[in-house]
């Protein structure tokens, strides 16, 4: 069954898809960024905020997120809480 993970500004992903995330901040992830722009392969979702964060999925395409790896992890893990006021906590 497959679970969706909220990885912000209400856009929602299928985390059985999901190969990895990455910092876009390297060279490779940076090449395979333009690549899948070029290949009509890449979806952002930052909603014009600064990417932290960059999703494979299984299928090719790419997914840009405004959230931190960390955080996206925590979210498919289940093993992230949102409190209301910017701090996390595990169940």
């Amino acid at each position: 069954m497959s679970h969706l993970v909220h990885v912000g500004f209400n856009n929602l992903i299928n985390s059985d898809r999901i190969a990895g995330i990455t910092s876009p901040s390297s060279a490779p992830a940076k090449r395979a960024i333009a690549d899948a722009r070029s290949q009509n392969k890449l979806i952002d979702m930052t909603n014009g905020r600064k990417t932290k964060s960059v999703i494979f999925e299984e299928n090719g395409y790419i997914i840009l997120s405004a959230l931190a790896p960390e955080t996206i992890r925590g979210r498919v893990d289940g093993t992230e809480v949102d409190l209301g006021n910017n701090e996390r906590s595990k169940k």
